[in-house]
């Protein structure tokens, strides 16, 4: 059976190496691609955080997007955020960043919603407090994706 990822604790480092065994990429050929040494790469395996920028080159590398893990943790832990509760489609104001959508689930986090409930780590009402799920939604996926 498949393990539903947690995306509540990254360890970006385990991640990556995941992703290089699972390639079989050449750890030469990371080596210079990363311009870096074999200790320089086993170390960056331990890391738990990594800059954006070494992240993106393994995204590149590994054309995996270690991103997306990080935009899915907030999607399911951070509040909304004051400055998209203001915008509307009749909005003046002007923002220098580009204003994101907090509520697209993928099927990921709709796995990870569904197994918290069926594991009895969480209840819907839990699920619905903590996460910012709209019942209807939670709803609509338990009777949508429940097997």
């Amino acid at each position: 059976m498949e393990q539903i990822f947690n995306f509540k604790h990254i360890h970006i480092g385990k991640l990556i190496q995941t992703r290089v065994l699972e390639s079989g990429i050449d750890i030469h050929r990371i080596c210079n691609f990363m311009s870096c040494t074999v200790d320089e790469i086993q170390r960056m395996y331990t890391e738990d955080e990594l800059p954006s920028g070494v992240i993106l080159k393994w995204c590149k590398l590994l054309k995996y997007d270690f991103f997306r893990i990080y935009s899915q943790h907030i999607i399911l832990y951070s509040p909304p955020g004051k400055m998209s509760d203001k915008v509307t489609n009749e909005s003046t104001e002007v923002y220098n960043l580009p204003l994101f959508k907090k509520n697209i689930y993928t099927t990921e986090i709709i796995d990870f919603v569904l197994e918290q409930i069926k594991l009895g780590r969480k209840t819907k009402e839990q699920v619905i407090d903590e996460y910012k799920i709209p019942k209807t939604t939670l709803y609509k996926w338990i009777s949508k994706y429940s097997k």
